[in-house]
């Protein structure tokens, strides 16, 4: 069944609900620039300090009276709006759909599934702070609408790009894998967050230039190009893409080495890993949390929707929750942000009922989404997956609420599907992503690190409880850092993850017990930092003979000054018997 595009039962109650808003946003509004005039972000008060501006304390001083004065004079009429808007939460979908015909052409790189015996899906998660602006700077973050703009833009801009790995033959690279962004392809200009502020309409424009080498056509095919030390300087032109290539024809696997970080460490491995950036091309599916602005998630929506052409937005519940109670009022939705290639035929949002301080303002919670891949016409079996999304409760120091939340997912996800599975169908696959805010380094985590999901949900990233892989990098940037030199561009940042001594000045690092001095990392480790973006996969669901295996695993740091976790992607292959092929799934 068809998902509804509105959230509501009717249009009155949609018309309702949204003259209610209109009347509470002028509130709303002057209290969130009353809070972004008094707090200022490390990249403004340094350009106060380089423009030697002295006036700002005025600024302050004006403005907050001007704001205060104005959200007086809104507050009564936000008050009646208040009273329409709040009843009409009962009966509110707790989020919205989009749909419409994808017009960014890309191409279909599971063309000739059958013949390959497998298809290919890629998942990106990211944490993008999108908090109404005010409330944005205290995670030293503002501008909240520009950040939106750019940063669908550049997940577009990813996703549409030829899918090139460049090899470079010279002992200083170590045959590190150059991003593409660094070398052949055609990109446009770098943009940080001081870009993205001076520079708001030029700033990540995904369109390619009208001389690039690489037409839009091709922008799914996958080129290996090996550049030997000599030519470094003056790379040969990229080979033609014949056609027929796709993701399951290309190239050797034993050719495909580690960055120069990874390298170093003796770990070897046929997964490509890569610090990139550029969010990686041919992305099926996206998760974003912290959508927690609703005018930020339309832009996201209006970015995104023409290259995915399934969204879900504005997902929570607000109001008193549950219905009827007044023992817990949502403020802000879950902000969860879902992007789908696919066609979304259920989904469902379930709210987490334990959240504690400043969190429980927040509706955040778990939104499980099926989605229709293909239909096999030999059998009339439908090809189908699951795709779960979630942002755990954040203070540190409360892990038994994460782990009732982690007790809570396991729960939703085995009912969802239980609901919703039919007898025609093949699951390919079940993956669960999001921002869980806990990591497997930290001896204050060490609960949630042994909690039952780690047997269910495979994290490729794990060794076990508390102990990464070695190549494993963290997700957490040090909030006062964010417009550093090393950290401001998506190429410094990238260096910075790939330098150890450069992680432990810029990434979380992990949380101790209290009372108990931390020893890290251990005799022989590498520092890691804090890791609390998670994509995970389980193979007990998906259909009696596929298998899934992870064919890349990406670092992305194309958003650096746009937020303060590092999105990750994983590319994933589901291989199955030839009994099980049909009809060629459409993308």
């Amino acid at each position: 069944m068809a998902l509804r595009r509105s959230p509501f039962p009717n249009g009155l109650v949609a018309g309702l609900h949204a003259a209610g808003w209109v009347l509470i946003f002028p509130c709303f509004w002057f209290l969130d620039q009353l809070i972004a005039v008094c707090v200022s972000t490390s990249l403004e008060r340094n350009r106060r300090l380089e423009k030697e501006c002295y006036l700002h304390p005025l600024k302050v001083v004006f403005g907050s009276l001007v704001f205060f004065v104005l959200f007086l004079i809104a507050a009564p009429i936000a008050f009646l709006g208040f009273l329409l808007w709040a009843p009409l939460q009962a009966v509110r979908r707790p989020f919205s759909y989009h749909e419409e015909v994808p017009s960014i052409p890309v191409e279909d790189r599971n063309q000739g599934w059958k013949e390959a015996g497998k298809v290919t899906f890629g998942f990106v998660t990211a944490n993008v702070c999108l908090l109404p602006n005010g409330l944005a700077r205290f995670n030293n973050l503002g501008h909240t609408q520009r950040r939106a703009t750019a940063i669908g833009r550049y997940i577009v801009q990813g996703a549409t790009r030829p899918h090139i790995r460049i090899f470079v033959d010279s002992p200083s690279s170590c045959g590190s894998t150059l991003s593409p962004s660094s070398s052949l392809m055609p990109q446009a200009a770098s943009c940080s967050y001081g870009a993205t502020e001076s520079q708001p309409q030029g700033c990540g424009d995904p369109s390619p230039e009208p001389d690039a080498t690489l037409s839009q056509s091709n922008s799914n095919r996958d080129v290996a190009v090996s550049v030997p030390l000599d030519d470094a300087k003056e790379p040969h032109p990229l080979p033609s893409a014949n056609s027929n290539q796709n993701s399951n024809q290309q190239g050797d696997r034993s050719r495909r080495k580690l960055p120069r970080a990874f390298e170093a460490l003796g770990w070897d491995t046929d997964v490509v890993l890569e610090v990139s950036t550029l969010f990686p091309a041919s992305v099926d599916f996206v998760c974003l949390e912290e959508v927690f602005d609703k005018r930020a998630a339309q832009k996201l929506k209006q970015a995104l929707g023409p290259l995915f052409g399934h969204v879900l937005y504005d997902v929570g519940v607000y109001a008193c929750q549950p219905v009827g109670g007044c023992s817990s009022f949502k403020f802000f939705n879950s902000g969860l942000f879902v992007a789908s290639r696919y066609p979304l035929v259920e989904a469902e949002y379930r709210c987490f009922p334990n959240g504690r301080g400043e969190d429980a303002l927040a509706a955040k919670g778990l939104l499980c989404v099926k989605v229709l891949i293909g239909l096999q016409d030999e059998i009339e079996r439908k090809l189908v997956g699951y795709f779960n999304c979630t942002h755990l409760h954040a203070p540190e120091g409360d892990g038994t609420i994460r782990h009732e939340q982690l007790d809570m997912l396991m729960k939703w996800i085995s009912e969802f599907q239980l609901a919703n599975k039919e007898d025609n169908e093949l699951v390919l696959f079940d993956v669960l992503c999001g921002d869980l805010n806990f990591d497997n380094c930290s001896p204050d985590d060490a609960l949630e690190q042994g909690h039952d999901l780690f047997d269910v949900y495979r994290d490729f990233c794990r060794d076990g409880p508390g102990k990464e892989k070695p190549w494993v990098i963290g997700t957490l940037l040090e909030q006062p850092s964010l417009y550093d030199d090393d950290t401001k561009t998506p190429e410094n940042l990238q260096r910075v993850l790939e330098i150890e001594e450069l992680r432990k000045q810029y990434l979380s690092p992990p949380v101790a017990k209290p009372g108990i001095p931390i020893v890290y990392p251990e005799s022989g480790q590498t520092w890691v930092g804090r890791r609390l973006d998670y994509i995970l996969y389980r193979e007990s669901t998906i259909a009696k003979n596929c298998q899934t295996e992870v064919d890349e695993f990406t670092y992305v740091t194309q958003l650096a000054g746009l937020t303060d976790h590092i999105p990750v992607g994983l590319r994933l292959n589901v291989t199955f018997s030839s009994e099980e092929t049909g009809e060629t799934p459409q993308n």
